[in-house]
């Protein structure tokens, strides 16, 4: 039975303007439903989806078999809690275990949630020894709670929010002399995300991560590698780190895995995963069963078939960008990233042309100030791509 649309979209708007924290930046479209690569408001038209629930719609929307899924376990039970033991969270982790390497997994809700896990974790490993300190990254983004901004650099989310955490310190991206100079006995953990997903989709470079790897065997520290936007099969590898050549201790992860329900993780290593004995952490919702069913459907899809196909397309939308690169010099710098996580570099301000990629049909989010970012659903062909390579020229032609 077809969907029929409601109507009017600012009514929606204003009701929502009266009633809610007025924290997003919205983009101004009041959805009805969204199937595949659409996404279609309330007034009955239909966009080019891109951004992909922020990195996280990994098989589109209302993907069949994920609502097969959902809706078999909602007839078993919906939450029990995490003192049973579930079917849904074992075979979930053991198809991430088997897909990742890693031996144990952690169930948690979010990204955020994942981060401040793994701070513990990297808290706990320091305390026997009395070394504390954790390093981030400029321009990396792990979350919004505390421990999170912590070891982030970002103005906007953390001016009059502070203090934060002690004996964290954020050193500059893909500066090996700064790392260098800072990276000591006192450190505990360096977290990194190998691919900026906020940061604008900056890569880290090769002589960086060696240099983290160099380090970390002088001195012992944890390394700990941010793929809540990156993993999951987004960049064309399962991880982005796998292009290194490199093992990090911990890895936390996140929204591509749910399939649109709230669902992250952490992966350890046995050494790693051990520093949390019974009752040190936990979380009421974490591992809800029926995320970790739609989490089962996600990786198996991925690990399947569909990071060949990321791979495939994510050099044709590389490619096709690269032609917007050349007939638009003045407007765009460069072309970040692969798969489905790529962005455009303007060599201006980037959120002016959000509202102009609406206009044509295209949802797409800026951020780092002047990139255009683009994380699809991992179900995109090259007739999507195609369409967005037309809504782009139109809006830099017209400029």
């Amino acid at each position: 039975m077809s969907v029929q649309p409601l109507h009017n979209s600012q009514v929606l708007i204003d009701r929502e303007h009266n009633v809610v924290f007025q924290t997003y930046r919205r983009i101004n479209v009041a959805i009805d439903r969204a199937e595949g690569m659409r996404i279609y408001d309330v007034d009955g038209r239909a966009y080019l989806d891109m951004l992909g629930g922020i990195a996280v719609n990994a098989l589109g929307h209302s993907h069949p078999r994920i609502i097969e899924a959902i809706e078999h376990q909602i007839r078993r039970y919906m939450h029990v809690s995490n003192v049973f033991y579930q079917e849904p969270q074992v075979k979930l982790a053991e198809q991430l275990v088997a897909a990742s390497g890693y031996p144990r997994v952690f169930f948690s809700n979010s990204g955020a949630e994942s981060t401040d896990g793994a701070l513990k974790m990297a808290r706990r490993f320091g305390s026997a020894s009395g070394r504390y300190d954790i390093i981030g990254f400029s321009g990396g983004f792990h979350g919004r709670t505390y421990g999170a901004l912590s070891i982030m650099d970002k103005p906007l989310y953390k001016d009059g929010m502070g203090p934060f955490l002690p004996n964290t310190l954020v050193l500059p991206y893909n500066d090996v002399d700064a790392l260098e100079s800072r990276v000591d006995e006192n450190t505990a953990a360096v977290m990194l995300e190998f691919v900026q997903g906020e940061g604008g989709i900056a890569e880290a470079t090769q002589e960086f991560v060696d240099a983290i790897w160099r380090l970390k065997q002088q001195f012992g520290f944890l390394v700990i590698a941010d793929e809540v936007q990156s993993g999951i099969g987004r960049t064309g590898d399962f991880f982005a780190f796998e292009r290194y050549g490199v093992r990090p201790d911990i890895v936390t992860i996140a929204k591509a895995m749910g399939g649109g329900l709230p669902l992250g993780g952490i992966l350890a290593t046995e050494e790693a995963a051990a520093l949390l004995e019974k009752g040190m952490h936990g979380t009421t919702y974490g591992g809800n069963p029926v995320a970790c069913v739609a989490g089962s459907v996600v990786v198996d899809e991925v690990a399947s078939s569909l990071m060949h196909h990321v791979r495939e397309v994510g050099e044709y939308l590389h490619g096709r960008l690269r032609e917007l690169h050349s007939a638009f010099p003045n407007h765009i710098r460069e072309i970040r990233g692969r798969g489905c996580m790529q962005g455009i570099v303007l060599t201006m301000d980037a959120a002016p042309f959000i509202p102009k990629l609406l206009e044509r049909g295209v949802i797409a989010n800026a951020t780092a100030g002047n990139v255009i970012r683009l994380v699809p659903p991992f179900i995109i062909t090259r007739a999507d791509i195609d369409e967005l390579h037309a809504a782009l020229t139109m809006v830099f032609s017209a400029e």
